[in-house]
């Protein structure tokens, strides 16, 4: 799905500082430029505490936001584009962490090249859970999002999350990829 109609319209919404209801590899994503992460904020209802991650194009797009480990280097190359999610430490901070995933999704990947990182959430109120259409999706945020993307049906299980910043790897979630598969690529 890379479709440059949409691609220039998703990109026009979320220059202008909207909010914008995408499929992901996984579930259906909210998604903001991160200069506006506040409005992903307030149409979930999630509290300014809990952090939003990134989605990037790629691990080169990557490394201009967040520092690589030699784990997360390893990590990355066996899953990505895929399902996992890897908190490393800020470029501009070092003392800041980020969540950042490179998704299996082309449509994604497309506009992430085109505007740059995104902020991206499962797209449903804080705390509830996620819809598998982009319909349901939006309907279920607090507020009108400026775009919403159909890609279908979308009923994945979410990222699994890893602490990659050193070599202890700390999982946050597990989703789809197990804690033995994150080990052993670790490993490698």
């Amino acid at each position: 799905m890379e479709d440059a109609a949409a691609l220039d319209v998703a990109e026009a919404a979320l220059c202008a500082g909207q909010a914008v209801v995408l499929p992901t590899d996984t579930v259906y994503g909210l998604a903001a430029l991160p200069a506006f992460v506040g409005v992903l904020y307030a149409l979930k209802g999630r509290p300014q505490a809990v952090p939003i991650a990134v989605l990037v194009e790629s691990i080169e797009q990557a490394r201009h936001i967040v520092e690589f480990s030699s784990v997360a280097e390893r990590l990355s190359r066996t899953f990505w584009p895929g399902p996992l999610t890897l908190v490393l430490a800020g470029t501009d901070d070092r003392e800041s962490t980020l969540g950042v995933r490179c998704p299996d999704h082309a449509f994604v990947r497309a506009l992430a090249r085109r505007v740059g990182p995104l902020s991206v959430t499962s797209a449903n109120r804080h705390g509830e859970s996620t819809a598998s259409t982009a319909t349901d999706a939006a309907g279920s945020l607090d507020g009108t999002v400026g775009l919403v993307v159909d890609g279908g049906v979308c009923a994945g299980v979410a990222s699994t999350v890893v602490d990659a910043r050193d070599e202890s790897l700390t999982i946050l979630r597990e989703g789809l990829i197990s804690t033995e598969q994150v080990t052993a690529a670790a490993l490698r």
